[in-house]
């Protein structure tokens, strides 16, 4: 593909809560045995771009262990590549990024060095499939300066989305960014195509101005000026920067539609594999329309819940519409309902959690470096 891959996975998101203390939002574990970042890099494989950068900040330990090795995407290859930029101090600049156009500015070195005439940039924390050449070219036919994949939002509060109108040409008309009130349900999905010495134009202008956002100071700044259009997309997409949706999204895994669309049906979805044996299912426990991972074993009951990697359930144990994420003990005679439970908990024997006023995050004092 004539493209190469920009992936914004900096950020800091307090909607996440205690979520995100000790990870970036892009490492956030989906459906059972996956991250956040992985369907965006899975769709940049799939769609055939050599050459991808994830641009990380925030909490990146964790991120960057998931990316130690490019092979799982098959970036792993003599042209190209899978490269991770953090903030670098140097001689002439020693921020953090200050948004997601600083963190481009940044590393504006590697987008003039490279030579594919377009980049495609996607955040890390939308979890969806999408064929980037039918983007490109849609991009091309409308000789579009940018163009922004778009999609109908699920959700009847969009004031956490970009929020677009199109003409019947599809050309965006207005752009406002994360509108307390709007008539409009069409949301930006993050994810736009554009020419690469356009945007290392709009980038160094933007730096010079001492403008650092993409969306405020690029996108919605330059909509009367350039031509910018819209891609609007009816497949599955979700976006888990708040605790609501990422629960939401999680659960979404539980309907054999959502399953069938993501690992059914080709092309799939790739993720760094852990080495683990096949979940456990011991004498006496019940398992009830649930996703249970590698390395599980199950002595309790379970039901309507997304099991991840490694996690113990005792005796007796009753585990409803709940996420239990990575190595979890769950002691004997647990009662775990509406809940998130954080990775690398013991959760005592005879504990009872419930969420019964939204999902209660689950956080023991004994964690350890949650994964």
């Amino acid at each position: 593909m004539r493209a190469l891959g920009i992936i914004l996975a900096g950020g800091n998101n307090n909607k996440m809560r205690e979520l995100s203390n000790k990870r970036a939002v892009a490492a956030m574990p989906v459906a059972g045995s996956f991250r956040s970042i992985d369907f965006a890099l899975s769709s940049m494989a799939n769609s055939h771009i050599q050459k991808v950068a994830v641009l990380t900040q925030y909490n990146a330990r964790s991120l960057n262990e998931h990316l130690s090795s490019s092979k799982w995407w098959d970036f792993g290859r003599k042209h190209g590549g899978l490269f991770v930029f953090s903030p670098t101090v140097t001689s002439d600049n020693s921020w953090w990024y200050r948004g997601t156009a600083d963190a481009i500015s940044q590393n504006l070195s590697w987008l003039k060095n490279s030579h594919e005439p377009y980049v495609v940039i996607a955040s890390g924390d939308g979890v969806y499939k999408l064929d980037f050449n039918k983007v490109l070219e849609y991009h091309i036919a409308k000789r579009a300066d940018v163009t922004v994949v778009c999609t109908d939002s699920k959700e009847a509060d969009t004031s956490r989305f970009g929020v677009l109108k199109m003409n019947e040409d599809c050309r965006i008309e207005e752009f406002e960014e994360k509108p307390m009130v709007s008539n409009s349900n069409v949301i930006s999905t993050g994810i736009y195509v554009i020419r690469r010495r356009q945007l290392i134009e709009m980038i160094e202008r933007s730096a010079q101005e001492d403008r650092y956002d993409f969306v405020k100071d690029i996108l919605i700044r330059y909509k009367n000026l350039k031509r910018i259009y819209g891609y609007k997309i009816n497949t599955y997409w979700s976006n888990i920067a708040t605790v609501d949706s990422y629960y939401r999204t999680n659960m979404d895994f539980l309907k054999p539609e959502v399953r069938d669309y993501f690992f059914g049906q080709y092309p799939g979805i790739y993720s760094k594999i852990d080495d683990l044996p096949p979940a456990k299912y011991n004498p006496g426990c019940a398992v009830k329309n649930s996703l249970v991972s590698s390395g599980c074993i199950i002595n309790g009951q379970v039901e309507n819940s997304v099991l991840f990697k490694k996690v113990y359930v005792g005796n007796n144990c009753v585990i409803k519409n709940s996420i239990i994420l990575n190595d979890v003990y769950l002691g004997d005679n647990t009662h775990i309902e509406n809940c998130i439970v954080e990775s690398r908990d013991t959760i005592r024997a005879n504990s009872y959690h419930c969420g019964e006023d939204g999902i209660k995050i689950v956080v023991e004092k004994n964690e350890r470096y949650a994964i």
